[in-house]
């Protein structure tokens, strides 16, 4: 058969990276805690890692094996692990792999929540440098001796600054670092992250992934870029004979099973099944996007817009490189001087205010006052967050219906 298409490849993906029962197309749910072993060498076996098999399902379950199987396909990756939450296989991983002293490059951009983390990983001992990830010298700037690798995410929330995503892959080769990307924002077929050297890929699989704002999971993805025979914080117990596999391995033992964020079976079908539109859902997202930006960005009442896809964007043609002819579905705005973001919402018939983002149904919020609130001024200021700023989690619904929003709500400022 000849390469399939992507929408076509994730449709069939679970029937044909799995085995479903009775000739199902998917994956049944399994809700056992526990697996039998008919003999009892097997379980003795499954412990010390001398065979692949379900031992209690903290640690993996069929369910979420088929998930992450159809995942690490997405990526192309060599191994993936599932958790209950995006923020859960962030912090899981990154805990699993450093220790005290180690330094990390982390974009100065991030999400509020994942920004909030690596706060607390200063607690720990790891040292950590914020620095502007779309400008490679300044990345270079920051390594030091003990620095383990890159965070960045591909296009930043909410003021949408896209990283050098190339360059920055290349320093982490050169200097043997790890280059963590949290694709959240654009997964494939938008972007894929194995393309520019990314070690291990992040991604809250609530968004887009799943699209429909009714689970929540997250997930790590080890692309295979990375040499892990350079990383000097594996365990001798995970050195496993296929030096693929040694980061992946710690992650699962050390993040997953003894942190125990697990992701439900039952979150794991919703998952997968979601997947299936993760195209077309996206196509349309992305369209009305670039729709709503450009409305926006003539619009009297609106002082600035940031949307990779406008021509003036600071970032604009690297994200014309790097994205697939797309530039993602989230976009925030500055009102004018004097307008009230609160005021402006709360006129807003079709679109609904709430903290989410890659749902079918377009979405808003005040960006300073809610999850950037804990960040002081200064530090919104260096984010390029201001005290008018609205995000928009753009959904796909008829474009002319959400500009109709839109233009109505502005013009009661």
């Amino acid at each position: 058969m000849t390469k399939l298409g992507f929408t076509t490849r994730q449709v069939h993906s679970d029937r044909m990276l799995n085995t479903p029962e009775h000739g199902g197309v998917h994956s049944s749910t399994s809700n056992s805690v526990l697996f039998e072993f008919k003999d009892a060498q097997g379980i003795i076996d499954a412990f010390q890692g001398k065979r692949a098999a379900h031992v209690y399902s903290r640690s993996s379950s069929p369910s979420v094996a088929a998930l992450q199987n159809m995942l690490n396909d997405l990526e192309g990756g060599v191994g993936t692990l599932c958790y209950s939450t995006g923020m859960a296989a962030i912090s899981s991983s990154l805990f699993a792999l450093l220790k005290a002293g180690d330094h990390l490059i982390v974009s100065q951009y991030l999400f509020g929540n994942t920004r909030s983390f690596f706060e607390t990983i200063k607690d720990f001992g790891v040292q950590v440098t914020y620095t502007d990830v779309t400008d490679i010298q300044q990345v270079k700037e920051a390594y030091q001796p003990n620095t383990k690798g890159v965070y960045t995410e591909t296009v930043a929330n909410p003021v949408t600054q896209v990283a050098d995503l190339h360059a920055i892959g290349q320093f982490c080769e050169e200097k043997h670092m790890l280059f963590m990307v949290d694709n959240t924002m654009t997964p494939p077929p938008v972007f894929y992250a194995k393309d520019v050297k990314a070690s291990l890929v992040f991604c809250s699989l609530t968004k887009y992934i799943a699209g429909h704002g009714n689970v929540l999971g997250g997930a790590v993805v080890d692309t295979g870029n990375f040499d892990w025979t350079k990383f000097d914080n594996l365990k001798p117990a995970y050195q496993v004979a296929d030096i693929a596999q040694w980061g992946i391995t710690q992650i699962k033992k050390k993040g997953l099973r003894d942190l125990g964020a697990t992701l439900a079976p039952q979150s794991a079908t919703a998952i997968a099944l979601g997947m299936e539109t993760l195209d077309l859902r996206l196509a349309r997202s992305q369209h009305n996007a670039m729709q709503l930006a450009t409305f926006l960005d003539n619009h009297p009442k609106v002082s600035k817009v940031f949307y990779p896809g406008l021509a003036d964007h600071p970032q604009h043609f690297m994200a014309r490189e790097y994205l697939n002819g797309g530039y993602g579905a989230i976009l925030s705005f500055d009102l004018i001087d004097g307008a009230d973001p609160v005021a402006f919402l709360n006129e807003m018939e079709l679109v609904i205010c709430a903290t989410h983002l890659g749902d079918n149904r377009t979405l808003a919020l005040p960006v300073a006052p809610t999850i950037y609130f804990e960040n002081t001024a200064e530090e919104r200021e260096l984010m390029g967050i201001s005290d008018t700023m609205l995000r928009i989690s753009v959904g796909i619904e008829d474009t002319q219906d959400l500009i109709a929003d839109f233009e109505a709500a502005l013009n009661t400022i």
